[in-house]
């Protein structure tokens, strides 16, 4: 887990829209004995016109801290453009719609995306805002895929980024 020879252990952002698997990849790469950072827990977000936001001055902090092992955040937020070039890698996770609606349904450890409206502001975002995540990412992973495998995607990614 640990960078090889010296490098610094890569800042990876997993981004993507509501059901595609972030939170399910991150508690994985966290069981893994990975530092992982969810930005949708805790006090990392901040409403700024009813839009959620980064704290800048708390993901500066974050990106600029020490690592053992690769750092992976996971966000879908309007201002996470602002920090891509301080992350080694940025990685699309994405499903097709019908595995994201399946998903929304089905999940307990999130109420997003369980009511009319939430499920079409997560349409209307999978429309336009997949598309420009999409253009700016340095990876994009499947999830459809086994999350093993998603997980192990993840995990090369960070190693290859990190390294000198």
């Amino acid at each position: 887990m640990a960078a090889v020879g010296g490098a610094r252990p890569a800042a990876v952002l997993v981004t993507g829209m509501s059901g595609v698997g972030k939170s399910t990849a991150l508690d994985e790469l966290a069981r893994r004995g990975y530092t992982t950072v969810d930005t949708d827990d805790g006090p990392w977000i901040q409403s700024v016109d009813g839009e959620p936001l980064w704290r800048e001055p708390m993901i500066e902090e974050l990106l600029q801290r020490p690592r053992a092992t690769a750092l992976f955040v996971q966000g879908t937020v309007a201002n996470q453009g602002r920090f891509y070039h301080r992350f080694d890698a940025v990685v699309l996770l994405t499903a097709p719609l019908d595995v994201v609606l399946d998903r929304l349904e089905q999940r307990t450890n999130n109420p997003f995306g369980k009511q009319p409206d939430e499920r079409a502001r997560i349409l209307s975002d999978i429309a336009t805002v997949e598309p420009l995540l999409r253009q700016s990412a340095t990876h994009v992973i499947d999830t459809t895929r086994r999350l093993p495998e998603v997980v192990d995607l993840l995990v090369d990614i960070a190693l290859a980024s990190g390294m000198p």
